[in-house]
């Protein structure tokens, strides 16, 4: 295969746009989003203001391992006998206990999952189905005109066997090991793949 695509990136412009990145550090990113994602829309919708959503937050910080060390870390210091009141709605937190229920609920919520990467990695293997890998290729504005390749266009990609390794490199930072699966992923595009080695945007259908 030819790597032609941008080997010589930043040479004609290409790097005067910031958001133009090698797609290792792209895909690090968009695997954040989609972590951010998954603690977000899994978690609790109701607000905490409402009776049901504080409710359901001082549920999981009392039953959740981490629970009270999250709560002290987000400063609240009320004792047991008016946590226990909280949690069984027969007394209503001031406002600044109500935002830092909420803030501890969230904290502990991400670590768990953080600390628990196999749950996001069956989210993006999907049951085998795999994850959708929108690619946007960089912003050619920037390169110099009799640079620029006509030949650009939004890819997608369904991409399939490699969240485990993705994920597992997300957490312990190894960009070199992201480098590798980024190869991998636009190596099932066409012969104009080293095009996408520098992309401007990686979406994660996930």
């Amino acid at each position: 295969m030819s790597t032609d695509g941008w080997k010589n990136f930043g040479k004609y412009g290409a790097a005067d746009d910031p958001e133009n990145r090698h797609g290792k550090i792209v895909l690090a990113r968009a695997l954040e989003d989609a972590l951010e994602r998954m603690i977000t829309e899994g978690g609790i919708k109701s607000p905490v203001t409402t009776r049901r959503g504080l409710t359901a937050r001082m549920k999981y910080l009392t039953t959740t391992q981490g629970g009270a060390q999250a709560m002290a870390d987000a400063g609240i210091t009320a004792v047991p006998k008016t946590i226990s009141a909280w949690t069984k709605g027969k007394q209503h937190p001031l406002p600044a206990n109500l935002d830092a229920i909420d803030t501890a609920y969230w904290n502990l919520r991400a670590a768990n999952i953080l600390n628990n990467p196999g749950a996001f990695k069956q989210h993006l293997n999907n049951a085998g189905k795999g994850t959708r890998v929108e690619i946007h290729p960089i912003n050619q504005d920037v390169v110099d005109e009799p640079r620029r390749r006509d030949n650009l266009r939004l890819r997608t990609l369904q991409v399939r066997y490699v969240w485990d390794e993705a994920v597992d490199a997300m957490v312990a930072g190894d960009i070199g090991k992201l480098e590798e699966i980024w190869d991998d992923i636009i190596a099932d595009l066409d012969s104009d793949w080293g095009a996408y080695t520098y992309v401007r945007h990686i979406g994660l259908g996930a």
